[in-house]
């Protein structure tokens, strides 16, 4: 079992401690339930502990938000969600399931598939009552993310035709009514449900240390604390909203501020306080993306990629974890992002890696081409158009029909991360593949898009179009790109009891008194993930753990 005297350990996070008699130790505060992060699935499991007539602490390191907050702020719903019937769709659980099975392949049981599948409608209904609104307004066509003024969409691999075979298709990404990105809208008024139910949150406080019992159930949670008083607790906070908006383009300056706010954290007059949880902890912190280390450690391939989540994700609730005594898996499981739509006319072309192969059906959604591209393709990958779908795609960006934050990385990497050939063989030998290669792999396409044989990779008709308008042109999308940044994130975690969303230790054991949700552990965006599966995760997991937290004897 790691330890926090492993070099690989990799965290601020310290060894639990063990007392023979909780009564001894010097509380400072205590409740029914203690939250550990207080991102969506941390708001959504004290609301539910909440309503369920627990007492409630939420701790977070900074104000609250997480991932969740910075988010597209989409959240995966179906089985017959009013805005699907809005839309005209007609979803049941079982399609949904039916779908799901091929996306989490078994990642979770599967009774907590279809459980998750059939309470749905009611999570959404459950999202609404506490002050998030959504609208049934469709996306006209395929994207990574619904346009302006759309809020419902095909979120997954849905409509490609390996999967539309199998289970019918229907749009389950249901994404918050708001401006742009829409993680605050989906976010604020969690939490001001949150706090109307009479929370305490307890914010630019972190967990350093799990309390547990002679038996080794865990009874409560070691923080530091910034009092309000304090000249540096001010600093603290300009520094966690640097580090947040920076982030995404200057992941460097992120990281740095981090580690200036763990020394700001180990200061002189920052408090540390016991907090007795007589039922339980339930850690959701997020997961470890910005902690270099631990992606070092666990999933060296995706370092070149842009890091995505919030500054708080560095694995700190992990770590807590496994000083209990956690179990973890799945912690090699990284999703890349290569999204190629918008434009539309990217998807049109081919996608080909350095021998001038194509390798993946470039309809699917992004997380399976990055799949793809990084785990079989050294990271590596080309869009591959013509002239016309050129000139096509930079008017589409350039209409304001498309998010900025779409348009302009795509506009970027047509103008200024691109090869360009007036021949197939002249725009192999520009990229430095095989000329016969790239000649060969654009016949064929153009075989399928003209009707005279099946795509081999199993594209749907339309987004077959062929590539006969030299010049031609490479976009380098590959997951280093600096025009093009590639997200990724991770997916691995402490392992579940699922009915119960308890923490299990190395023998399969449930650890009385602890539990985890959302990224912090393995749940159903663990295996390949789909838009807004992470943050109904969130939702489903630590409402579970939160129901069974709150229901549970004391300590």
């Amino acid at each position: 079992m790691l330890t926090p005297t492993h070099p690989q350990w990799h965290s601020t996070a310290d060894a639990a401690l063990q007392v023979d008699n909780a009564d001894d130790l010097s509380w400072q505060d205590e409740a029914d339930v203690v939250v550990v992060g207080f991102g969506g699935a941390g708001v959504s499991a004290a609301i539910e502990a909440a309503d369920c007539g627990a007492s409630v602490i939420a701790v977070d390191r900074f104000h609250g938000g997480g991932a969740t907050a910075i988010s597209g702020g989409v959240c995966y719903m179906g089985g017959g969600t009013k805005q699907q019937q809005q839309a005209g769709y007609d979803d049941t659980p079982d399609e949904m399931y039916r779908y799901l099975q091929m996306e989490t392949e078994g990642i979770v049981e599967d009774e907590t598939l279809h459980r998750f599948c059939d309470t749905s409608s009611e999570m959404q209904r459950w999202l609404e009552e506490n002050g998030i609104q959504f609208n049934g307004t469709m996306s006209p066509v395929k994207t990574s993310y619904p346009g302006k003024g759309y809020f419902l969409y095909f979120s997954g691999n849905e409509p490609v035709p390996e999967y539309a075979e199998k289970a019918k298709p229907a749009p389950r990404g249901h994404r918050a009514v708001g401006s742009g990105m829409s993680g605050k809208p989906f976010y604020e008024p969690l939490k001001k449900s949150a706090l109307a139910k009479g929370i305490k949150l307890k914010a630019q406080s972190r967990g350093k240390r799990l309390v547990l019992d002679k038996e080794g159930a865990v009874i409560g949670l070691e923080i530091i604390h910034f009092p309000p008083e304090l000249n540096i607790t001010r600093l603290h906070k300009i520094c966690s909203v640097i580090a947040t908006n920076s982030r995404l383009f200057a992941p460097w300056l992120a990281r740095f501020l981090s580690r200036k706010m763990d020394q700001m954290e180990n200061s002189a007059g920052v408090r540390r306080e016991f907090i007795r949880a007589r039922k339980g902890v339930i850690l959701a912190t997020g997961g470890f993306i910005q902690n270099k280390g631990m992606v070092n450690s666990y999933a060296p391939k995706y370092n070149a990629g842009m890091p995505l989540g919030d500054t708080a994700c560095d694995g700190s609730g992990i770590r807590l974890g496994q000083t209990a005594g956690g179990a973890v898996a799945h912690m090699d499981q990284v999703s890349a992002w290569r999204f190629i739509n918008p434009p539309l006319e990217w998807a049109k072309g081919i996608v080909v890696n350095d021998e001038g192969e194509r390798y993946c059906n470039e309809q699917v959604y992004g997380a399976k081409l990055g799949y793809h591209m990084v785990q079989e393709n050294n990271g590596r990958a080309r869009v591959i158009i013509d002239t016309k779908q050129m000139s096509a795609a930079l008017k589409y960006c350039l209409s304001g029909k498309v998010w900025y934050f779409q348009a302009l990385p795509a506009v970027a990497t047509m103008l200024l991360n691109r090869k360009k050939g007036q021949t197939p063989e002249e725009l192999a030998r520009k990229c430095g593949m095989p000329e016969t290669k790239l000649k060969a792999t654009i016949e064929n396409y153009n075989l399928a898009a003209t009707g005279q044989q099946a795509d081999p990779l199993g594209k749907a008709d339309d987004f077959l179009e062929p590539l006969n308008s030299g010049p031609y042109y490479a976009l380098d999308v590959s997951l280093d790109s600096l025009t093009l940044p590639c997200a990724v994130i991770t997916f691995g975690g402490l392992v579940l009891e699922e009915t119960t969303g308890l923490v299990k230790n190395e023998s399969g054991q449930p650890i009385r008194g602890l539990y985890a949700a959302g990224r912090t552990a393995v749940g159903l965006a663990s295996h390949f993930y789909v838009s807004g599966l992470s943050i109904a995760d969130c939702v489903f997991s630590g409402r579970r753990a939160a129901h069974h937290c709150a229901s549970s004897t004391t300590n």
